[in-house]
């Protein structure tokens, strides 16, 4: 087999590579190189850079490397963004997969693997998000992932395609340093950027119906991911008929902001005590994964907790910001 990965050179993308390749999978990877990083891949994937919307160039790629499985983990990703430009968000998310989609039935691809998220729960009053937990999405970003399962699934009874939707949580954490996240878009890299600039990171909200008053996330090391990626590629292989799955991927245990936060001024020495700003809009209490359908179904559980996340984020965070070690 032969699995074809969009956005490859990605943060996550370059770990699903690693996983899957260490696992003996053959991969080409596809991407327009906005924001991946040509350099976290091996030597020996071949990179393809382009749209994963271009049509002919789907065509051509699909074809020349003989591709059997596809892993879509290109998109637009920010939500604030969305919100400013759902336009875009929905033309490369939605439009853009749809594409994809066709391409892959043309050249008679058989499974495809939808990297979605829990955003399309919206803000669900639940002790621990179950995939049966109604999905009432509250932005664009997290509209057009719902959208996204919604045609993949479609596409995969119509024309006997097997896929998986995979929901992520809080991804955090590095594989290697050089694979780390480049930008500041999740809180643990947000409380690392204003440490760096030794300023107090920022807690938005600490008066929700938690133990101490800030929000709870449930968080998963982005190497956990990728296995958990290379465990539904595998088992979407293995099914003898279209298969159809929609799972969490999360460890099943929340941690509090100000939890992480004290964490955080732990593992990199910067003890600043954090200052506590208003709510944002849309912010759950509490969003915590069950994660029991993917070690049911498919064996697959996280192994890393949020200490390594930490950790090995910093390590990557240090390597790219050689000041915040002497700030």
């Amino acid at each position: 087999m032969t699995w074809l990965i969009t956005g490859g050179a990605g943060y996550i993308g370059a770990h699903v590579v690693r996983a899957m390749t260490g696992a003996g999978e053959k991969v080409v990877v596809l991407d327009d190189l906005s924001t991946g990083i040509p350099d976290r891949l091996p030597a020996d994937v071949p990179l393809v850079r382009g749209s994963a919307a271009d049509r002919a160039l789907l065509d051509r790629v699909l074809s020349e490397h003989a591709v059997t499985g596809v892993v879509h983990l290109a998109a637009k990703k920010q939500v604030g963004e969305s919100v400013e430009k759902p336009l875009l968000y929905y033309r490369e998310n939605v439009s853009g997969l749809a594409v994809l989609l066709e391409a892959v039935v043309a050249a008679g691809v058989q499974r495809f693997v939808f990297s979605s998220s829990a955003a399309v729960y919206g803000v669900p009053d639940a002790e621990l998000i179950t995939e049966e937990t109604p999905c009432a999405p509250i932005n664009p970003y997290g509209e057009t992932k719902l959208a996204g399962e919604w045609l993949a699934r479609a596409a995969g009874k119509a024309h006997s395609l097997s896929t998986g939707c995979l929901r992520y949580f809080n991804v955090a954490g590095a594989a290697e340093p050089e694979l780390s996240d480049t930008g500041v878009f999740n809180v643990i890299p947000m409380f690392f950027d204003r440490l760096t600039r030794d300023e107090a990171p920022r807690i938005f909200g600490d008066d929700y119906p938690t133990p101490d008053g800030t929000c709870i996330r449930d968080y998963i090391h982005v190497a956990d991911l990728a296995d958990a990626h290379l465990a539904v590629a595998r088992r979407l292989s293995e099914q003898g008929g279209p298969a159809d799955l929609t799972v969490n991927i999360g460890r099943g245990e929340g941690v509090s902001v100000r939890e992480l936060a004290d964490l955080v001024g732990e593992i990199t020495g910067h003890r600043i005590k954090p200052e506590t700003e208003p709510r944002r809009p849309g912010d759950a209490a509490r969003a915590v994964a069950s994660a029991t359908r993917m070690s049911e179904e498919l064996g697959w559980t996280a192994r890393r907790g949020v200490r390594e996340m930490v950790e090995s984020a910093w390590e990557g965070w240090c390597l790219r910001h050689p000041q915040a070690l002497g700030a």
